[in-house]
């Protein structure tokens, strides 16, 4: 089963940027469509843009033009750039593969904009 290391999350003011980055084990990761996801208080967790194995790529209307889904198939990682962030953005943020039934959720990473 694939494993899965999210980082680069933090505190930003509203309209700066982040990088997200997951790394996964495993040898076949790059065949795996993989989506980032995040959880919010209170709310149920949601993926926010997904990558499919030859590229393309999909995003909730939520953060359609601000942020993008990339991954890099020779360091098993997969990269979320968030820019322009709001307030609404602040959850923690997973990776996974899409469905999330590849690998065990990891950790996440929590991101918080202040207004």
């Amino acid at each position: 089963q694939v494993q899965l290391v999210e980082s680069g999350g933090g505190l930003v003011q509203q309209g700066g940027s982040l990088r997200l980055s997951c790394a996964a084990s495993g040898s076949i990761f790059s065949i795996y469509f993989m989506g980032w996801y995040r959880q919010a208080p209170g709310k149920q967790r949601e993926m926010v843009a997904g990558i499919r194995s030859g590229g393309s790529t999909n995003y909730s209307d939520s953060v359609k033009g601000r942020f993008t889904i990339s991954r890099d198939n020779a360091k098993n990682t997969v990269y979320l750039q968030m820019n322009s962030l709001k307030p609404e953005d602040t959850a923690v943020y997973y990776c996974n593969t899409v469905p999330p039934n590849n690998a065990k959720w990891g950790q996440g990473t929590q991101v918080t904009v202040s207004s």
